[in-house]
């Protein structure tokens, strides 16, 4: 059964970059064909899907957030991490880590992942 976990910081002030690591667990990040996600929930907010990292090491933004999204990962250590620069207050979200296999992924949705971490709640406040 894969596991995910997300780790990094609770706490990120307004201009400076969010840093989340997932760590995967029970299966590797370059086993075909899975792709692996952040997806964030605001407060009182829907999910959106932030960006992907597949098996292959491509990565895929949604339009909305790619000027300042990266996501990256670490294949010696089966982890995959986001960074997120010039937050704002309005950057406040559950932040979650997910894989699927490509169906929603590359359609850009949140939802039908197959594996999902627990989240982390990033506040972004001075």
């Amino acid at each position: 059964q894969v596991q995910l976990q997300e780790s990094g910081p609770g706490l990120v002030k307004p201009s400076q970059t969010l840093s989340l690591t997932c760590t995967v667990s029970g299966g590797s990040i370059t086993t075909n064909y899975y792709y692996w996600n952040w997806i964030r929930q605001p407060p009182g907010k829907g999910l959106e899907w932030m960006g992907a990292i597949p098996y292959s090491g491509n990565t895929y933004y949604s339009p909305s957030l790619k000027s300042r999204t990266s996501i990256s990962r670490d294949t010696s250590k089966n982890q995959f991490t986001l960074q997120l620069s010039s937050v704002t207050p309005e950057d406040t979200a559950v932040y979650y880590c997910a894989a699927d296999l490509g169906g929603s992924s590359r359609r850009c949705l949140p939802y039908g992942m197959d594996y999902w971490g627990k989240g982390t709640l990033v506040t972004v406040s001075s």
